[in-house]
């Protein structure tokens, strides 16, 4: 397709209203990632403007990650705006160890935040949002989340708290719900985030026997009468790391466990916009239910910004002066932003753009990876997959470091210490899918190798 923009009038530069007319056609779907555009001076042509002006709007939509330059192929609509940071140098040429959401060009979102913090300075300024603001989010903030959250989960504005991101929301309701000492329940492998936050806290994490659909309820029921827990904290909906996701019989089995014992379930929902047919645990018993709902595994991690739900009053008021006396407050620029976006549809858009991309990626991993012990859902960021004898887990991960691919060993999420032999693949991360392909490649190869028959630790 011969591409061509339509630039509307305006003052701004005219380089800049071809990059934003580039960026607006990405996200309507009129140019496909992989698309191939005219040549600097074949647009230069068709627009009657100078050859400088395209290619100064070629270099910015580059920069941006919106195209990508193929020596002695030409130009073409890039298939993720991810890209490496300038100035940083990576000994690690393929990160698959950080479970992050990938950047498809549908998704757009270099030119939605542009636009968005462009939508704020002309309404509100960016000056209201340079000071301290109230903690947990003012009415309106609350109140359109709520809103935008309610067919996920019964929300309410005034039990609703904006926390600038889930690490910080679990940190603060252990610290409200334990004492040192004090034990919490988790599945026997868990996100490390919760490890830490308990380490840093002084209480005292146990885990519960997993099998494959999940948290056994019957070890689950056993461990709450032996430890009498404060708090049973866990992520049923595409779980870190095994991608398990329980079904509504377990879950109304976990809630009326809770429910009997008397304790608190602390549900971490970060992935649970990826699969919205997945109720939460929590909509069974909201007055015993702290539900985390995060935007960083749905959109991006740098927002910062996550929604605590809390079962009452007097809970609300004591995670809002844990906010203020931990964080002070969100990022209140990130959080005007995601308002923006859940208030407008751009937050559903965005991540059903992501959600089809992971399910890509997922796709090409099972390609990749057939006839290997794995699991995923299509959905997810990430699989988890079993290592053969023919391999130690710190005896791989070394490897394949070596070969540029970084992965995390079962270690990292073992609550006991008895870590399954096993490894978290991460498949967001990479750029591209090609570059998805290269690592998974790499992986596959040593995984099939019988060039390491050592024993497993």
């Amino acid at each position: 397709m011969d591409w061509i923009p339509t630039i509307a009038e305006g003052s701004g530069s005219v380089y800049l209203r071809i990059v934003d007319a580039l960026s607006a056609d990405i996200a309507s779907g009129r140019l496909a990632r992989g698309e191939q555009l005219l040549t600097h001076r074949a647009l230069a042509r068709a627009l009657g403007i100078d050859l400088t002006t395209v290619t100064r709007a070629y270099g910015e939509a580059r920069r941006r990650g919106l195209i990508d330059a193929r020596v002695g192929h030409g130009t073409f609509v890039s298939e993720s705006t991810a890209r490496v940071a300038a100035n940083i140098h990576y000994q690690v040429k393929i990160d698959l160890s950080m479970n992050v959401p990938p950047q498809p060009v549908e998704a757009n979102l270099e030119g939605r935040i542009a636009q968005g913090l462009a939508l704020i300075q002309s309404g509100t300024s960016f000056t209201a949002l340079l000071n301290y603001q109230r903690p947990g989010g003012s009415d309106e903030e609350r109140a359109i989340a709520a809103n935008w959250l309610r067919p996920r989960a019964p929300a309410l504005a005034e039990r609703l708290i904006v926390y600038p991101g889930t690490q910080a929301a679990l940190f603060n309701t252990l610290l409200a719900l334990t004492s040192p000492g004090d034990v919490v329940l988790t599945e026997a492998l868990t996100f490390p985030g919760i490890k830490a936050a308990a380490a840093k806290l002084h209480v005292h994490l146990v885990g519960i026997a997993m099998d494959g659909e999940g948290l056994d309820p019957d070890a689950l029921k056993a461990a709450c009468k032996r430890h009498r827990p404060k708090a049973v904290y866990l992520i049923p909906t595409l779980h870190n790391p095994t991608t398990i996701t329980l079904g509504p019989e377990r879950r109304k089995a976990v809630a009326d466990i809770i429910r009997h014992t008397g304790t608190i379930l602390i549900e971490d929902d970060a992935y649970g916009l990826l699969e919205p047919s997945a109720s939460p645990i929590a909509n069974l018993i909201p007055e015993l239910s702290y539900l985390a709902v995060s935007l960083s595994k749905s959109i991006a991690p740098a927002l910062r910004v996550s929604y605590l739900l809390v079962p009452d009053a007097a809970s609300d008021q004591v995670m809002r002066n844990n906010l203020q006396a931990t964080m002070q407050m969100p990022p209140p620029l990130m959080v005007a932003l995601a308002t923006n976006w859940l208030r407008s549809g751009i937050a559903d858009q965005i991540i059903t753009a992501i959600r089809n991309e992971a399910t890509g990626r997922q796709q090409l991993a099972a390609r990749i990876l057939k006839g290997l012990p794995f699991v995923g859902k299509p959905s997810a960021h990430h699989l988890w997959l079993s290592l053969r004898d023919e391999w130690t887990r710190s005896d791989l991960i070394s490897h394949l470091l070596r070969d540029g691919l970084a992965v995390v060993g079962s270690e990292a999420f073992a609550v006991d210490g008895t870590a399954p032999h096993a490894i978290r693949v991460a498949l967001g991360a990479a750029r591209s899918r090609a570059e998805l392909s290269q690592a998974l490649y790499v992986l596959a190869a040593a995984l099939k190798s019988t060039a390491r028959a050592v024993q497993i630790v």
